[in-house]
């Protein structure tokens, strides 16, 4: 039987960035191996999908976790925590070692249904556009089929432990992350007037981001935007020729974060031609939103009522505006995403959050995972097999 805890634990250890994770596809490939299944592998990243067939011939669920991790250095305090530089800030280990558990799970259990569950285990969540590759490579249809449903789970590190979060329609926000390049021209600090600034422009440009967000977000359409990076100059005494803005803008739809861009990229234009200056914006990742369907919902609700108790199922009221390309597995097949607590003692409002170099998870939560990841896709064949679908 895998130590899953374990697992989680040497996952920790050895965070890798974006799409190419060797260690860590390595691990997974070795935690499945004893088992022997059908396992699909790609070259242009370091993805791993994995067929567990069932008793007999049928449709396909497909159950995913996410690989990679952050560029963060930990200052967790876990006795097992990264020294590479990067960190497991948002969870993606206990992911993987509650998916791997459910490999495992399904495998002892094939005689409970009809047709195949696909594990999909990701890499590039974080930005790096490791969903929309693997759908493009058709990971998702390695059993020749469109899978009925997916569903995945993400941890949370500031919710209590065990409990379990879902909704019919948003659980995370959509989100754009975006670049606003401000290029001016640089000289020496003692001559500002001859030089075009453009630090104290981008100080201008955050300042009014800022004000947008507080005009135009409501309580029922509500915009969060963090300028969570600004890169400019090199010295104290030489202005340079260009600053750059890292933004990440967030709704409960595409059509407000695309609709709130042209805003923010409107109002920092007026801003740098009026001190004389030149802006370049560049799109990067744009996610729509992670949307639970009806079926969806009410299976996992119903699933960790059963198996957990009617006191560790929440209906989460507003969706969380955390982002996730998970959404485009759901925009394909559709199911539902499940928001998982994994809180460590302390007072809720002062935990670390995910991708913070403090967080930490509740790891005594992985096999919870594993069991409701197992159980929905039983549950979701037998719907069909068993001709009791909705």
């Amino acid at each position: 039987m895998i130590d899953l805890i374990e697992l989680r634990r040497a996952l920790h250890r050895m965070p890798e960035l974006a799409l190419d994770l060797p260690r860590t596809r390595q691990a997974v490939l070795d935690a499945l191996a004893p088992l022997d299944l059908e396992t699909h592998t790609s070259d242009r990243c370091s993805s791993v999908s994995v067929v567990i067939p069932g008793a007999g011939p049928g449709p396909t669920v497909l159950l995913r976790a996410d690989m990679d991790g952050l560029p963060v250095v930990e200052a967790s305090g876990e006795p097992f925590s990264s020294e590479n530089g990067a960190m497991h800030a948002c969870g993606h280990d206990l992911h993987m070692a509650g998916l791997v558990g459910a490999v495992h799970e399904l495998s002892r259990r094939r005689a409970e249904f009809r047709g195949s569950v696909l594990a999909v285990f990701q890499p590039g969540e974080e930005g790096a556009g490791g969903a929309e590759l693997m759908i493009e490579e058709k990971a998702h249809l390695v059993t020749g089929q469109r899978p009925l449903a997916s569903y995945g789970v993400h941890v949370l590190s500031y919710a209590p432990a065990g409990t379990f979060f879902c909704r019919e329609g948003e659980v995370m926000g959509a989100a754009m992350l975006f670049e606003l390049e401000l290029v001016g021209r640089g000289g020496h600090a003692a001559r500002p007037h001859t030089a075009l600034d453009p630090v104290s422009t981008a100080a201008l440009v955050v300042q009014a981001i800022q004000t947008f967000v507080a005009q135009n977000s409501s309580p029922s359409d509500p915009i969060v935007v963090t300028v969570g990076a600004i890169e400019a100059g090199t010295a104290a005494n030489v202005i340079p020729n260009r600053a750059l803005l890292k933004v990440s803008l967030r709704a409960t739809s595409s059509a407000t974060t695309h609709a709130a861009f042209e805003k923010i990229r409107g109002i920092a234009q007026s801003i740098a031609q009026g001190f004389g200056l030149e802006l370049r914006s560049q799109v990067g990742p744009d996610l729509g939103p992670t949307v639970a369907d009806a079926s969806g919902a009410a299976l996992v609700r119903g699933t960790v009522t059963d198996l957990f108790g009617e006191d560790r199922f929440s209906e989460l009221v507003v969706p969380e505006m955390i982002s996730e390309d998970f959404s485009l597995f759901l925009d394909e097949t559709g199911g539902a995403f499940v928001l998982v607590g994994a809180a460590l003692p302390g007072e809720p409002n002062q935990l670390p959050t995910n991708h913070s170099p403090e967080a930490r998870f509740d790891d005594s939560v992985v096999p919870d995972i594993t069991s409701l990841l197992s159980e929905l896709a039983i549950r979701r064949l037998n719907q069909v097999t068993d001709g009791t679908e909705c």
